[in-house]
């Protein structure tokens, strides 16, 4: 189900009125809020991963489960505290995602996100 999530939040930004899409406006996010919204895209990303195979994802535990759980409530946290709606929150996690994509980002903070998480 998690492999689903990147697409769907690519079909969410694609729903999403034009005047949206260009300029939303989000309030600033702490450390622990920013850290949370980089290990959702990083297990999402992560899961992906292992579903295809990949072998830099062969070392880290399942994130089905665990990863998908995390997403989830991470995502809710993030909404209720810093007042974000689902819109902001898919335009954040699309940025997270394409930052943690580039070359070597995923797997340096997968270490740090699975120790978060208590993803064992």
């Amino acid at each position: 189900m998690t492999r689903l999530i990147l697409p769907l939040l690519a079909a969410a930004m694609l729903a999403l009125p034009a005047s949206a899409q260009q300029a939303p406006t989000t309030p600033a996010l702490n450390l622990q809020q920013n850290m949370l919204l980089r290990c959702s895209a990083a297990f999402a990303l992560g899961q992906r991963l292992q579903q295809a195979g990949a072998p830099e994802a062969a070392g880290w535990p399942p994130l089905a489960a665990g990863g998908r759980e995390f997403f989830v409530r991470s995502s809710a946290q993030l909404m209720d505290e810093a007042q974000l709606s689902r819109e902001q929150i898919v335009t954040l996690l699309t940025r997270a995602s394409q930052d943690l994509a580039r070359e070597g980002q995923l797997a340096r903070v997968m270490p740090v996100c699975l120790q978060v998480a208590g993803i064992r």
